[in-house]
């Protein structure tokens, strides 16, 4: 581990306090640190600055400050270039960050000697079709969500798997996620828990309007397709991840199938999913 690139959610370490200790820590190591121009500025702790890009495709290592949803974004960017994630917590709930924000300096060691592991986590993309033409590809570790708009109608959504036809489902929206996705927003609106080591896609209709509309499980070898088939009169959009958008448009397909590469997930502490399962779910009951 040279190159270690280190990103920052700015809105959780707003004075980057704990940005700078984990660089002093990293630093008696002897790595090199790739931090943003923009941080690299404001740490004032004499370290290069480096194009955004960069952090995702040049490290060894990149290791995220901020919570679950700091290190989707990171995933995203990361996983096609196979660059192992390290996510630091300074959230609430956090499911795929490792370490809490505490003993750092012992996981450190850690790491630098080598008693690491990697997890992989699949990842699915989308492309949206619209008119005959494929004219946006994303891709995502949780899910790809397809939703109404802000008015409480129902939209109709017609699915396929490898174009055999499966249901029309009349619903506030769909979650197809992932098994890491599994314990987020598609757990919410009632789907399985999936152990985060297999590989599937899971599709959950969110608020049904049809009794029979359940959860489905879907082989990693098949392509998921979503159709809007009808009018309708308010917005709709797909979404990855919960942070990044499309609208949509009536007649538009949303085809979802296993992505080429996964995340990769450094872990350093001796923890596994259901006793993580297990605490998180007592902590969010807890916050409730």
């Amino acid at each position: 581990m040279k190159n270690i690139a280190i990103v920052p959610n700015i809105v959780k370490d707003r004075d980057l306090v704990h940005t700078k200790r984990v660089i002093n820590i990293v630093k008696k190591f002897n790595a090199n640190i790739m931090v943003s121009e923009k941080v690299a500025s404001d740490v004032n702790l004499s370290i290069n600055g480096y194009k955004e890009k960069d952090l995702y495709s040049k490290p060894d290592l990149v290791i995220v400050l901020g919570g679950d949803g700091t290190l989707l974004n990171t995933a995203r960017q990361a996983a096609p270039n196979n660059i192992p994630i390290l996510g630091i917590n300074l959230g609430q709930l956090g499911f795929l960050v490792e370490l809490e924000n505490r003993n750092l300096e012992d996981f450190f060691e850690k790491l630098f000697s080598g008693d690491y592991t990697i997890d992989s986590r699949m990842m699915i993309e989308a492309e949206l079709i619209r008119n005959g033409k494929r004219i946006e590809r994303f891709t995502a570790l949780n899910d790809i969500v397809v939703t109404r708009g802000a008015f409480s109608r129902i939209i109709n959504l017609n699915v396929f798997v490898d174009n055999q036809y499966v249901d029309l489902y009349p619903a506030d929206g769909i979650v197809a996620a992932t098994p890491t996705g599994s314990t987020a927003y598609s757990l919410s609106a009632g789907g399985p828990i999936v152990d985060p080591d297999m590989s599937v896609i899971i599709l959950t209709p969110i608020c049904p309007h049809t009794l029979h509309s359940r959860s489905i499980i879907i082989p990693d070898n098949k392509t998921l397709s979503i159709h809007i088939e009808e009018p309708f009169s308010m917005d709709a959009m797909v979404t990855m991840d919960g942070q990044q958008g499309y609208k949509l448009q009536v007649k538009d397909i949303i085809e979802i199938k296993k992505a080429p590469y996964e995340t990769k997930l450094l872990r350093i502490s001796k923890r596994n999913f259901y006793g993580l399962l297990r605490q998180k779910m007592t902590e969010r009951r807890i916050k409730e």
